[in-house]
């Protein structure tokens, strides 16, 4: 359960530590109070969007901190890192002026989508405008499914539906008529003609910028060749330095075996002198080697000059060029047999189809199973809520098959007596809306490990007697759950077990809004201004008073029960 909240300059609460109890809680104030700035910064902690204008004016940045206590051991803890010591687990989000967030649980830095998913797992805010997505009938299916838990048969049906989609994008792309089939040909020939007939080879462009380059510059390669053997051998009259060290050596062998020093100074011109003959013997070679042809330079430039053509089509390097030539001839493959292909492909489409078809099948009927539970489990809770002759009933028809089944699931209820079941957008009001919602939430609650339920304002539209039945639902579901309802109503603030009340004032020139907690007398104070306005008179305080103890003997009755 949500156990503490810390807020920190969010709108016009300055700063604010609310300490939640099990069971019920409720938040009453003055409309402009500040009573749904409350729930703004829930959802801010728990990852929801929000806009750098919440942060109150002046500020650099805005904090909240949740602490829960009781949490299960959840997956999204596991990815995170994180461990919610003796089942305690604090959420932190800071929100700066320039947009930048800064989550953490448990002091362990997170991301706004970690902690979001953590916190859809902890806490559910239900707002006063939930009753509104009743009326889009797209949502009925998802509220459907939530319930029925029908998540093995959607898995199946939606592993069969993947594999005719992607089977049916292939047929797809096979389909062209034929005046775009020849055009596409003619240009892929043409296409596969060019780069054969350029005879690519892969490396070769490295190879031949080398040799070109050579060729470019042949004279000073011819320069520099013969003037190193010319300097190593001296020319046809030798005295080059091959001889002079040749000559050298000989000089020193006569006194090598004099002295130890001499012998070692032989070895040294023996090695220079090898040296010195293999290199001219190389630069002989190489002069001999060389083969200058003005012709060859030509043809290098005009291969360069292709390639570099080429490239420019059909990609930046020759290994590129033969990968698109390649795929090319692929493409051609597919398209000249692309008869054969398509009729394998619609064989395939059409089994993939009656699979995917008894597949959905099988999700409709567990729908169909939870939908008449789902029936059931509504309409009881219709009645506790004052609504006794309200019907509601789940239809289905029947659509092509999509991502989400073949089946269009929609809402009816009928409102009075004798009046035929029709769509929920056409025939209920918005207090029958709020109530419907809240039993719907109810329901699907049961099936959820989520701890804490947040209720904004989902009174708006129910009064008297209904507002009474709403008061003992929700009296009835915080004992199974921890429930926060924000409220104007006094017979649902009454049955609250903790009650705060939010408070806008002012303090150094700037407004700003408390959040206190009750105590008995406090509480029977707020319930007069929430029935009767500022002016309180003893006939509102007494019946107040009255509220509170009947609240008080039917939460023991239900305590007693459960």
């Amino acid at each position: 359960m949500l156990q503490l909240l810390h807020i920190e300059n969010i709108a016009v609460i300055e700063e604010a530590d609310i300490t939640f109890d099990g069971g019920f809680n409720a938040l009453t104030g003055e409309t402009g109070a500040g009573k749904s700035i409350v729930i703004d910064a829930m959802g801010a902690v728990l990852g929801q969007r929000t806009s750098r204008d919440l942060i109150r004016t002046g500020a650099a940045r805005a904090f909240v901190s949740a602490v829960f206590t009781g949490v299960p051991e959840l997956e999204t803890l596991r990815e995170c890192g994180v461990a919610a010591e003796d089942g305690e687990l604090l959420l932190q989000r800071e929100i700066y002026a320039d947009g930048k967030n800064v989550c953490r649980m448990n002091g362990r830095p997170v991301t706004v989508a970690q902690l979001r998913k953590t916190g859809s797992a902890l806490l559910n805010i239900h707002g006063q405008h939930d009753g509104q997505q009743l009326l889009d009938e797209e949502q009925h299916g998802a509220y459907l499914d939530s319930f029925g838990q029908v998540g093995q048969p959607m898995e199946s049906y939606a592993a069969c539906y993947e594999a005719m989609e992607a089977t049916r994008k292939k047929l797809k792309a096979l389909q062209m008529d034929e005046a775009e089939k020849e055009r596409r040909m003619d240009s892929l020939r043409f296409q596969i003609d060019e780069l054969e007939r350029a005879q690519l080879k892969p490396g070769e462009e490295e190879a031949l910028t080398q040799r070109r380059n050579l060729l470019r510059n042949s004279e000073k390669f011819m320069s520099a060749i013969q003037g190193a053997v010319w300097n190593l051998t001296g020319g046809d009259d030798g005295g080059g330095a091959v001889s002079g060290l040749r000559e050298a050596a000989v000089a020193v062998a006569g006194a090598k075996g004099l002295d130890e020093q001499f012998a070692l100074l032989h070895e040294r011109l023996e090695n220079l002198y090898s040296e010195a003959y293999d290199v001219a013997e190389t630069l002989r070679d190489l002069e001999d080697s060389f083969d200058f042809s003005p012709q060859e330079l030509d043809d290098l430039e005009g291969r360069a000059d292709q390639l570099y053509r080429l490239k420019k089509k059909y990609g930046p390097t020759v290994e590129d060029m033969l990968e698109y030539l390649e795929q090319r001839k692929e493409e051609l493959d597919r398209i000249a047999f692309a008869s054969d292909t398509a009729a394998r492909l619609e064989k395939q489409l059409e089994k993939e189809r009656r699979q995917a078809l008894k597949a959905a099948g099988v999700l409709s009927e567990a729908r169909k199973a939870a939908a008449k539970q789902l029936e059931e489990r509504i309409q009881d809770e219709l009645r506790q809520l004052d609504m006794p002759r309200v019907r509601f009933a789940i239809c289905f028809a029947e659509k092509e098959p999509d991502a989400s089944g073949m089946d269009v699931v929609r809402f009816l209820m009928s409102a009075n007596v004798g009046e035929e079941l029709r769509p929920i957008n056409r025939v209920a009001s918005g207090g029958e809306l709020a109530r419907i919602m809240l039993a719907l939430k109810n329901v699907l609650a049961e099936n959820e490990l989520i701890g804490t339920l947040v209720f904004d304002e989902v009174d708006t539209g129910v009064s008297g007697r209904a507002a009474q039945k709403v008061a003992a639902k929700l009296a009835q579901v915080s004992r199974r759950k921890q429930v926060l309802c924000v409220t104007h109503l006094p017979q649902l603030a009454a049955m609250a077990d903790t009650h705060f009340a939010v408070e806008k004032g002012e303090s150094g020139g700037r407004t700003c809004t408390r959040v206190l907690r009750l105590d008995q007398e406090q509480r029977r104070q707020e319930l007069a201004r929430l029935t009767g306005g500022e002016h309180l008179t003893q006939a509102m305080l007494d019946g107040a008073g009255e509220l509170l103890h009947a609240a008080e003997t039917y939460k023991q009755g239900i305590s007693a029960l459960s």
